[in-house]
C-alpha cells in the first residue's frame, strides 16, 4: 500500500492547525476522485496537531539541519550520562542552553513569516522549550522531533533512556555522591560513635527509596502504556468514524444531487403539462367555434332547402 507522500505529510503539518482540518478534507476528497480508497483512509487517520507541537513540526520541516543538531546534542549528552563524566555533562549543559535558546528565536521567526500563525505574544514558546528540552532526555522523543510529526507538546518526566536512580544533579563544585565517598575514606577515629550504625541505617532508608522510586516508576510506565494504548485506540476509532462520516457525506451529496436533477425534470414536465393544458383548451375553444360554424351553415342550407321547395311547389299550382 503506497499511502500518502512524504511531501503531502509535510506540507499537511505545516500547515496552521486552524487550517490543517480543511487541508486534511481536501487531500482525502483528491485521493478519492484518483481511486486511491486506501490513500484517502490513511491520510483521513491523520490527527491535527496542537500551535506548539504545529511550532515543533514546522521548525523540523523548515529547518532539518537546525534539528539533526538538537539530535546530535541529546546523543552526546546521553553519552554523558551513562559515563557519568560530570565534566563532559556540564560542557553540554551550557552547549544545550544555546542551542535551545537559538532553536526559540527560530521558532519565532518562522512563525512570523507564516500566514495565519498566532502573533508573537501569544506562540506557546513555554511548551516548545519543553519539547526540545525532552528532545534532550528522551531518544523517542527526540525521533518524534526530527520526523516533524507530533500532536502535543511533549515533556521529560524522568523515563528516558538512562535510570532515574543514576541521574545526578551537576553543579560547578563537589557533588553529593562524591562527597559521601570522600568522608567515607577518613579514618575510623574521625567518625563519631555510632557512626557505622548511622550509616547503615541511611544505606537502608536509601536502599528503600530507591526501592520505593523505582515502584512507583513501574506503576508509572505501566500506566502510560496503557494509557497510550487507550489512545491509539481512541485515535483510531475516531478515524473509523471520520471515515463513516466522509462516506455518508458523499452519499448525501450524491442523494442531493440525484434530487435535485429530479425537481429540475419535475419543473419541466410541469411546465409542459401546462402548455398541453393551453393548448388542450385553445382547440376545446376551436371545436366549440367549429362546432357553431358548422350549425349555422347547415341552418342555412336547410332554409335554402326550404325556399327551393315552396317555389317548386308554387309553380306546378300555376301549371
Amino acid at each position: 500500500m503506497p499511502g500518502p507522500s512524504p511531501e503531502l505529510v509535510q506540507q499537511l503539518y505545516s500547515t496552521p492547525p486552524d487550517r490543517f482540518v480543511a487541508a486534511r478534507d481536501a487531500a482525502v476528497a483528491q485521493a478519492r476522485k484518483a481511486g486511491d480508497p486506501g490513500t484517502a483512509r490513511q491520510i483521513a487517520r491523520l490527527r491535527r496537531p496542537t500551535v506548539a507541537a504545529w511550532l515543533v513540526n514546522l521548525l523540523a520541516i523548515r529547518r532539518p539541519e537546525l534539528v539533526a543538531d538538537l539530535v546530535q546534542l541529546a546523543e552526546a549528552m546521553r553519552s554523558a550520562q551513562r559515563e557519568l563524566r560530570g565534566p563532559r555533562l556540564r560542557e553540554l549543559s551550557a552547549q544545550r542552553r544555546t542551542v535551545v535558546g537559538a532553536l526559540l528565536a527560530e521558532v519565532r521567526k518562522l512563525a512570523a513569516e507564516e500566514a495565519g500563525a498566532p502573533p508573537a505574544g501569544k506562540l506557546p514558546l513555554t511548551e516548545v522549550e519543553a519539547t526540545l528540552t525532552a528532545a534532550l532526555s528522551d531518544s523517542e522523543v527526540a525521533e518524534q522531533v526530527r520526523a516533524g510529526r507530533l500532536l502535543r507538546a511533549a515533556s521529560y518526566a524522568g523515563f528516558g533512556e538512562v535510570p532515574r536512580p543514576q541521574l545526578r544533579l551537576v553543579t560547578g563544585g563537589e557533588d553529593e555522591e562524591e562527597r559521601r565517598r570522600r568522608e567515607a575514606g577518613r579514618a575510623p577515629a574521625q567518625r563519631a560513635p555510632g557512626g557505622r550504625e548511622a550509616e547503615r541505617a541511611a544505606d537502608r532508608a536509601e536502599r528503600k527509596a530507591r526501592a520505593e522510586r523505582a515502584r512507583q516508576r513501574r506503576a508509572l510506565e505501566r500506566e502510560l502504556a496503557k494509557a497510550r494504548a487507550d489512545q491509539d485506540r481512541a485515535e483510531s476509532e475516531l478515524a473509523d468514524a471520520t471515515e463513516v462520516e466522509h462516506d455518508g457525506a458523499a452519499a448525501l451529496d450524491e442523494v442531493e444531487t440525484e434530487l435535485a436533477e429530479l425537481e429540475r425534470r419535475r419543473a419541466v414536465a410541469e411546465q409542459e403539462l401546462s402548455r398541453a393544458k393551453l393548448a388542450r383548451r385553445a382547440a376545446e375553444r376551436a371545436l366549440t367555434a367549429a362546432r357553431r360554424r358548422a350549425g349555422e351553415v347547415e341552418a342555412a342550407v336547410e332554409a335554402l332547402d326550404a325556399e327551393d321547395g315552396d317555389s317548386s311547389t308554387g309553380s306546378g299550382e300555376a301549371d
